[in-house]
């Protein structure tokens, strides 16, 4: 390499870096990344302390990176050059093929059986039926696509050690996907079930809530047009950097006609539906079930019998509208956003049957399930 040219890979390299710190002076923040799905850090602001302590260095280091230009595209072009040299975990999501799938790690300091006594104290609190509804992600329903050799916590023993809790009725989320794994059950970008997994979970509860005669077939309980959106690109993709995957599809399948739906979005009530199709045109697709997440939610069907009660994560969202069709009134409380008894909840509004459902990924690691106990 000749001295002249050695120069002129420095200046290019030197110029390269200044064209992009020019770039990012000029640029305004973004507040946020639809790609990663998740908000950008902002300009950290220069004090004595924060140099002192160290935090305005790390603060500004996290500014650049998110704020780097053309950052998304750059996410992308490191995650094909990290498969092209043989890597298949991304940022703990799993590339199997055309699916992402999020690997689950071990739970921390003994929560996962700490929230599952907090279950059993609920049902020892009250006479109404308790029962559990554990939902399984794709990293053990589709075990069989991860990398060979890829690592994923056991969910298939924890659901079976969860069976047996006293005063408990456990329903066989796992089972019931399983024997429908060739299924697309799962979305391919997301963590979530999809509408015809929610399905095949709604007919399994409603089984062992004694009235799995009135399941239709999935066929038959297609009420419209299937298909809202062909462009769903959800948290893995987000979170992985696989940038070229195929978008999922999303349908809604049960029609809202003859429902009330009544959101605590802000702590006051207001109508809304099963769906808020505003979410459609959004990167957060999956919020239009139900508006996404929110403390409390009650659907109304006067031609319904009975009341439920669902203690719920966001994979009840997609099934909810199937139990619309059933029960006078369902009620979905998510102990994230809601701090009161659950107990107390169901006591107060006759509630008929109480169902923990949770995905084994959110009940592992959730400290707000402590409230069951209450």
């Amino acid at each position: 390499m000749t001295k002249a040219y050695s120069r002129f890979l420095a200046a290019f390299f030197c110029l390269f870096l200044g064209g992009l710190l020019v770039w990012h002076v000029l640029m305004p923040d973004r507040a946020r990344s639809e790609t990663e799905n998740r908000t950008l850090a902002q300009r950290p602001e220069l004090t004595w302390s924060a140099l002192a302590d160290g935090s305005f260095t790390k603060a500004a280091e996290d500014y650049f990176a998110d704020q780097f230009p053309l950052r998304d595209g750059w996410t992308g072009v490191k995650a094909r050059a990290e498969l092209l040299l043989g890597k298949r975990e991304f940022n703990n999501v799993y590339l199997c093929g055309d699916t992402l799938i999020a690997k689950v790690n071990p739970p921390l300091d003994g929560l996962e059986d700490r929230n599952l006594d907090c279950v059993r104290r609920m049902a020892e609190r009250t006479e109404i039926p308790v029962y559990l509804a554990l939902v399984p992600s794709a990293a053990e329903v589709w075990r069989e696509k991860l990398p060979a050799g890829a690592e994923s916590w056991d969910q298939a023993a924890f659901i079976s050690r969860a069976a047996e809790l006293e005063g408990v009725e456990p329903v066989d989320v796992l089972g019931a996907l399983r024997a429908r794994a060739e299924e697309d059950i799962f979305y391919r970008t997301d963590h979530h079930w999809t509408t015809l997994g929610a399905y095949y979970g709604y007919a399994v509860l409603m089984e062992a809530l004694g009235r799995g005669e009135e399941v239709l077939e999935p066929e038959a309980a297609k009420e419209r047009d299937l298909l809202v959106s062909n462009g769903f690109q959800g948290t893995l993709y987000s979170q992985s950097g696989i940038h070229w995957l195929e978008p999922d599809s999303i349908e809604f399948w049960v029609e809202d006609r003859g429902l009330s739906v009544i959101s605590w979005r802000d702590g006051a009530p207001e109508e809304t539906g099963l769906y808020d199709s505003d979410y459609l045109g959004e990167k957060d697709k999956y919020s239009a079930f139900l508006g996404g997440s929110q403390p409390l939610c009650v659907i109304r069907n006067e031609a319904g019998t009975g009341r439920l009660m669902l203690v719920r994560d966001s994979y009840a969202d997609s099934l909810a509208p199937f139990l619309a069709r059933h029960f006078e009134e369902v009620h979905l409380l998510d102990l994230r956003y809601y701090r009161g008894s659950p107990a107390a909840y169901a006591q107060e509004h006759g509630v008929d049957g109480i169902v923990v459902l949770q995905s084994v990924p959110n009940l592992i690691t959730d400290r707000n399930l402590a409230l069951l106990s209450q």
